[in-house]
C-alpha cells in the first residue's frame, strides 16, 4: 500500500512515456519547446518535450516554479505557440491553425480553470456561467446545470463577494464545463485555498472528470495532490523528468498538504 499522495508505481523515470495506442490519445507532443528572447538572454521553458495523454484520464503536471509546466498547459490550450515540434489534440495540429481556428479550438475544445477565479463582480454567478454560455450557443438551463454540477445549484443569484473562495472556484470550473469541452486545463486551481476548501474543489474536478469522461490536465507545485491523478508528470528545468502512474488514485478528501 502507497501512502497518498504517492504515485504507486513509475512507468518511466527519466521523461520516456509510456505509449498511448492513436485511438485513446486526446493530446500528444513531440519534440516541443519553448524559448522566450534570444541569444544570451534566452529562457528555454520547455527543452524538447514528447508527451501522449489518453483520453479520460486525470493527469498531474508536478513541478517547482520554474520547471515548464505552466508552460507546457498555456501551449495545449492555444494560449501561447510552440518554438519547435508539433502539438496535438484529438488528432488535429494546433500549431498549424490560423488566428480564427485557433479562437475556435480555445472556445469549443478546452475549458481553462486558474488559481485565480477570474469572476466578474457585477454579475451573479448563474450570470457569469451564462455568459461563456452564449458564446457556444448554450441555453440558460444548461448554466443552471452546470452550477448544480459543482454543488452551487443554491448560488445561483449571489454575486461573488458573497461567495467563498471555494465557492467562487467551483463558480469558475461550472463557467468552465458549460461549454462541454472534452480537455479541461487547470493552473494551480487550490492555489489560493486552505487545505479544506482544496479538498472540496478537487472533489469537484475528479468527479467531473469521472462522469463526463473529461481530460483534466492540472498543474501544480504541491505533491500531495499527485495522489488523486491517474498518472503524474513531473517537469524540471523545461524537461520531463519522471512519468508515473497510480492505478489507486486517493479520495481527495484524504490528502492533506
Amino acid at each position: 500500500m502507497t501512502q497518498a499522495g504517492t504515485p504507486a508505481s513509475t512507468i518511466a523515470p527519466g521523461g520516456a512515456h509510456p505509449e498511448v495506442p492513436p485511438d485513446q490519445t486526446v493530446v500528444r507532443l513531440d519534440s516541443v519547446t519553448k524559448t522566450y528572447g534570444s541569444g544570451d538572454v534566452a529562457v528555454h521553458a520547455l527543452r524538447g518535450v514528447d508527451l501522449a495523454v489518453r483520453r479520460g484520464s486525470f493527469v498531474v503536471l508536478l513541478g517547482p516554479s520554474g520547471s515548464g509546466k505552466t508552460t507546457l498547459l498555456n501551449l495545449v490550450g492555444g494560449i501561447e505557440p510552440a518554438s519547435s515540434g508539433r502539438i496535438l489534440v484529438d488528432g488535429q495540429e494546433i500549431g498549424s491553425l490560423d488566428a480564427d481556428a485557433l479562437t475556435e479550438y480555445r472556445r469549443n475544445g478546452v475549458g481553462f480553470v486558474f488559481q485565480f477565479f477570474n469572476l466578474i463582480p457585477t454579475l451573479t454567478a448563474s450570470e457569469n456561467v451564462q455568459l461563456v454560455g452564449e458564446l457556444v450557443g448554450r441555453r440558460d438551463a444548461e448554466a443552471r446545470a452546470a452550477l448544480e454540477a459543482v454543488g452551487l445549484g443554491d448560488a445561483l443569484d449571489r454575486f461573488p463577494g458573497a461567495l467563498s473562495g471555494g465557492q467562487q472556484q467551483r463558480v469558475a470550473i461550472a463557467r468552465a464545463i458549460v461549454k462541454e469541452p472534452p480537455l479541461l486545463l487547470c493552473d494551480e486551481p487550490t492555489g489560493s485555498l486552505d487545505l479544506e476548501t482544496g479538498r472540496q474543489v478537487l472533489s469537484v474536478l475528479r468527479h467531473l472528470g469521472a462522469e463526463r469522461q473529461l481530460t483534466i490536465l492540472l498543474v501544480t507545485h504541491n505533491s500531495a495532490i499527485a495522489g488523486i491523478a491517474d498518472r503524474v508528470i513531473r517537469l524540471g528545468s523545461g524537461e520531463i523528468v519522471g512519468d508515473e502512474a497510480n492505478p489507486s488514485p486517493a479520495d481527495p478528501r484524504e490528502i492533506a498538504w
